[in-house]
C-alpha cells in the first residue's frame, strides 16, 4: 500500500544517503600523503656513528661549522589517509597535505618506492662528487669520495654533499672554513656541471634547519616564494642557482666582502 510521505519526512528520508556519503568520505583513504619537517644530517660530521663524508688520495681539512642537509618525513605510501587528517593538516603549520603522486611514484610497492629512492641517492651522491671535484679542479681518478647517510633517499641532499666535499677539501679557499663556523643547511639537487634543482617541501625544510640549530638556509632560487611561506625566525634564506654561486655567496657571508643575494 502506497502512504504519501510529508514534507519533513521527505527530507529526512533524503538526508540519509547525503550523511551516509559524507561518513564514507571522511573514512575513505585519499590520494595523499602528509608531511613533516624530518631529520638533518651534518655532512661534515658523523650520522648515526659514521663518518658521512670519507676522503683518500688528499688530504682532508679539519672543519668547524656545519653543514646539515634537510629532509620532510612523509605518511608510508601504503598509510591511509582519511579526510579529518587531511583537513587537520591543511590548517597547521607544522604539517602539509602533498598529493601522493608528487611524493611517491605512482603505481610502486613500497619497496620499490625504496629502491628507486636508493638509486637516486646513489646517483646523488656521484653527481655530487663530481660537481665538487670538478669545481676545485680535481681529477676524480686521483681521490676516491666516500659518502654515507642512513636511512635518507632521493636527491635532495646533492648541493649539501658537494659543499661539504669543497670545505673537507679546500674551505673558503683561503685557509678559513666555507661554513665560517655557522650552522647552514639547505636543499637542493645538483648535476655533474653543478646545476642547483628544486626539490619541493622546502617550508617543512627550513623549520627543520631551524630545529636543529640553522641561521642560514641555502634554497634553491626557483623556490624562494616556498621557502618564505612560514620561514622560522632568525632563519636567513640564501637562493641558489649553481654549485659556484653558492660557494661566491657563502665566501662573501664569512668575510663581509661581496655581495650575498636574498629570497
Amino acid at each position: 500500500m502506497f502512504s504519501r510521505l510529508t514534507r519533513p519526512q521527505t527530507v529526512a528520508v533524503c538526508a540519509l544517503p547525503v550523511v551516509a556519503l559524507l561518513a564514507t568520505a571522511a573514512l575513505a583513504p585519499l590520494p595523499f600523503s602528509v608531511a613533516q619537517p624530518g631529520l638533518t644530517a651534518n655532512v661534515l660530521g658523523e650520522n648515526k656513528g659514521t663518518q658521512v663524508i670519507t676522503i683518500s688520495g688528499a688530504p682532508a681539512r679539519d672543519t668547524k661549522g656545519q653543514l646539515r642537509m634537510t629532509t620532510i618525513e612523509a605518511t608510508s605510501p601504503d598509510t591511509r589517509v582519511s579526510l579529518p587528517q587531511v583537513i587537520d593538516s591543511w590548517f597547521r603549520t607544522d604539517q602539509a597535505v602533498m598529493p601522493r603522486d608528487s611524493v611517491y611514484p605512482s603505481g610502486d610497492s613500497v619497496k620499490e618506492i625504496e629502491r628507486h629512492n636508493e638509486k637516486q641517492m646513489r646517483e646523488s651522491q656521484d653527481a655530487a662528487t663530481q660537481a665538487a671535484l670538478g669545481y676545485l679542479g680535481l681529477d676524480d681518478k686521483d681521490i676516491e669520495v666516500s659518502l654515507k647517510l642512513a636511512d635518507v633517499g632521493g636527491p635532495s641532499a646533492g648541493l649539501l654533499f658537494s659543499l661539504g666535499i669543497i670545505d673537507k677539501l679546500d674551505g673558503d679557499g683561503t685557509g678559513g672554513d666555507l661554513t665560517g663556523g655557522r650552522v647552514i643547511a639547505g636543499t637542493g639537487t645538483i648535476d655533474e656541471t653543478g646545476r642547483v634543482g628544486a626539490v619541493g617541501g622546502v617550508a617543512l625544510k627550513t623549520q627543520a634547519a631551524k630545529r636543529d640549530g640553522a641561521t642560514v638556509f641555502l634554497v634553491p632560487k626557483a623556490e624562494c616564494g616556498d621557502a618564505r611561506a612560514n620561514l622560522p625566525k632568525g632563519l636567513r634564506l640564501i637562493p641558489v642557482t649553481t654549485l659556484k654561486s653558492t660557494v661566491s655567496s657563502l665566501v662573501a657571508l664569512e668575510t663581509g666582502k661581496g655581495s650575498v643575494p636574498s629570497c
